[in-house]
């Protein structure tokens, strides 16, 4: 039998790989790559595991878990640095990494699982920061080329949570990132009420650079946003739906009715998926199905709990989804992701998502 995906995911779910190689070694790349390739499936590529719902038969080709670590730094003048981070650096450890140099740009994405370079794929965002804020270019393997290329920000298709490398699953697999941060001991303007209400300041007020990015991991954990070592919502993928698009007269009818609607950096309306499945009567705490609860913090996130399998997990999705399209015509979009082949006329092998994974993104929207 090899390696189990449910060592190496955060749900903890997930059948064997036919084939696990573990990336330490920048410089080993090539040698990765070759091994990968050849086995008729694509290859997965697996960050933090902290957004993949691998499924319980495992996955029959080559499973690459991104474990570079690292972060250089480069002065660019005029209090501009450029940090260079390897593809499998905790997110986090980079944000402290930056906020301990003094360097602001990426203080408000503390605490987020994954690697850093999954944030790309998702273009990781939290209290008004985006990845694509900052990122300057990607180093990422081309599976379609066969060599390592360098694209530049305004290759990368940056959208709300979207970005080419989500759009084009099995084109490129990343292997470090690069950010242009200021050095500066203040952090950059509070955009969420509530943040500056927990920092006694006002909106666009700019808090000392530490202070800012603890009380964004405190907000965190006080919300349920942050992944408990241990308890009831240990095993879990965070919030299991992106906000969703809706029409004009949908944001009319939510506000109608006190729910909250927001336009993201593109324009468009958005309603609150937490919102929506609290309006179909689902409760954190709540079983959704066999070993499959709502976290006890907030209903926009499951866990698995001990006879939790990953089908299991599929249904909830499903059961979720169908109650708000039922209820309101709006589809929600799942945001854990599973190994698979990538489908469509970018057939080939997978690069990593959010937090680690590629596959579909639409699988368990109802037809």
């Amino acid at each position: 039998m090899g390696e189990l995906l449910a060592d190496h995911t955060t749900l903890r779910l997930g059948g064997p790989a036919h084939q696990f190689l573990t990336h330490t070694d920048p410089a080993a790349w090539p040698d990765v790559a070759r091994s990968a390739t050849g086995e008729g499936t694509a290859p997965f590529v697996l960050g933090g595991g902290s957004n993949t719902l691998a499924e319980d038969a495992g996955y029959p080709g080559t499973v690459i878990r991104m474990a570079t670590r690292g972060a250089t730094v480069r002065p660019l003048g005029d209090d501009l640095v450029e940090v260079v981070a390897q593809a499998g650096e905790p997110l986090s450890a980079l944000v402290a990494f930056a906020v301990d140099q003094r360097l602001s740009g990426i203080e408000y994405l503390g605490g987020i699982p994954g690697t850093t370079g999954a944030a790309p794929v998702q273009n990781t965002g939290a209290y008004g920061q985006q990845i694509s804020d900052t990122l300057t270019r990607v180093t990422a393997f081309d599976w379609h080329l066969e060599r390592i290329v360098e694209l530049r920000t305004a290759e990368c298709g940056f959208g709300y949570r979207a970005s080419a490398f989500k759009s084009q699953p099995g084109r490129w697999t990343i292997l470090d990132i690069t950010v242009c941060l200021t050095r500066s001991s203040s952090a950059a303007p509070v955009a969420y009420q509530h943040l500056a209400d927990s920092l006694a300041v006002g909106l666009g007020a700019r808090p000392p650079l530490a202070e800012a990015a603890q009380a964004v991991i405190t907000d965190r954990e006080q919300r349920g946003l942050a992944l408990p070592d241990s308890g009831p919502d240990a095993r879990q993928a965070g919030s299991v739906f992106l906000n969703p698009v809706i029409t004009p007269v949908q944001a009319a009818a939510i506000r109608c009715a006190d729910g909250p609607v927001h336009r993201d950096q593109s324009g468009s309306l958005r309603a609150s998926a937490g919102w929506l499945l609290e309006r179909c009567d689902y409760r954190p705490g709540g079983r959704i199905g066999p070993g499959v609860y709502c976290s006890t913090a907030r209903t926009l996130t499951l866990t698995a709990r001990e006879s939790a399998t990953a089908t299991a997990f599929t249904s909830a999705l499903r059961q979720l989804a169908a109650a708000v399209f039922e209820a309101y015509g709006i589809r929600l979009r799942p945001e854990p992701v599973r190994p698979g082949p990538s489908r469509g006329s970018s057939d080939g092998p997978g690069g990593p998502s959010h937090r680690g994974g590629a596959a579909g993104t639409d699988a368990f929207a109802p037809a």
